[in-house]
């Protein structure tokens, strides 16, 4: 046997274990917002069943704080083995880098895309006592009387405060931004009427639509929502361009190798055919992004990233 075999295959036997112990290395899924919400349900339910598909534990781990950037950041700076994932969402990977200046990771460079989850389109909703029927009455008002229409939001740079702009920038229509620091309080003075309108997930306010506390105007992306189906599109109620939904996608560490990105996009795109994982995400009215793979992601955020960027220039947004 020629010497270069003979040491090809003594050494073999050797690699073996350590390709073996590598694979059995659980994997940290950091989540940067606090444990017991929605998105670290989230995580829990599709992780659990990404376990199965890479035969490796995962493991939840919530690191909240500064808008979810020290999660991203923490992600950002890890090894690039694929053992490390990052629950990525539209506030640290999109808005983060344009209301942050001195923030010490950049998505498009320090972020590896690995899949999309799916995206949490807003239902626009008001009191039933506000004077206009539907979105483009809402529109007609507020260009009326500038600036004296209110819209609430959970905070500056927030998806719900995004959207506000998103349809400002669409209409041509000026309204004047109301932040809270709860989200709940900002509901409750919509439906007290304090405030005249609020972007918010259906998951909150559908069922103050179905008890007749609020009206759904219409849904922020570009189909209906299967959990509200009789609530309209924005470009069904006439306005095209108001389109701005909160989304989800899963990223690791820069420089991860290929084949274990595609490793990972494969289970959680066979996570996402679960009943189990498909059933929680349909009743928070998430629309799964079964089709977002690698090269789609990395395609949507080249877009995603400028356009939210512009919104939060021209909202003149500062982070409190």
């Amino acid at each position: 046997m020629p010497t270069l075999a003979r040491r090809a295959l003594l050494a073999a036997p050797l690699a073996l274990p350590a390709l073996t112990q590598a694979q059995a290395r659980s994997i940290t899924w950091i989540v940067p917002f606090a444990a017991g919400g929605i998105t670290d349900t989230a995580a829990r339910i599709t992780g659990q069943r990404m376990a199965q598909s890479l035969g490796q534990q995962i493991v939840v781990e919530n690191r909240p704080g500064a808008g979810g950037t020290i999660g991203a950041e923490a992600v950002a700076r890890s090894a690039p083995d694929g053992l490390t994932l990052l629950y990525g969402s539209q506030g640290p990977i999109a808005a983060a880098p344009a209301l942050y200046p001195n923030l010490r990771y950049q998505p498009l460079r320090d972020l590896a895309p690995v899949h999309g989850l799916g995206a949490s389109p807003h239902l626009i909703v008001s009191a039933p006592g506000k004077p206009w029927p539907d979105l483009a009455g809402l529109v007609a008002a507020a260009k009326a009387a500038p600036e004296t229409l209110t819209y609430a939001s959970s905070g500056v740079g927030t998806s719900p405060h995004l959207a506000g702009e998103a349809l400002q920038q669409a209409t041509g229509a000026k309204l004047t931004h109301i932040p809270y620091a709860n989200g709940t309080q900002a509901l409750n003075d919509v439906i007290a009427g304090r405030v005249d309108v609020i972007w918010d997930y259906p998951l909150t306010a559908l069922p103050h639509v179905r008890e007749g506390r609020l009206r759904a105007l219409a849904v922020t992306d570009h189909g209906r929502v299967p959990l509200a189906g009789e609530v309209p599109t924005v470009a069904e109620a006439g306005l095209p361009g108001a389109e701005l939904v909160p989304w989800a996608a899963l990223f690791t560490a820069p420089r991860t190798p290929p084949e274990t990105v595609a490793r990972l996009a494969a289970a959680l795109r066979e996570a996402m055919q679960d009943p189990k994982v498909q059933e929680f995400f349909e009743g928070t009215g998430t629309v799964l992004w079964p089709q977002m793979g690698t090269a789609e992601l990395a395609g949507f955020l080249q877009e995603e990233l400028p356009r939210i960027a512009g919104l939060i220039a021209r909202a003149g947004a500062k982070p409190g």
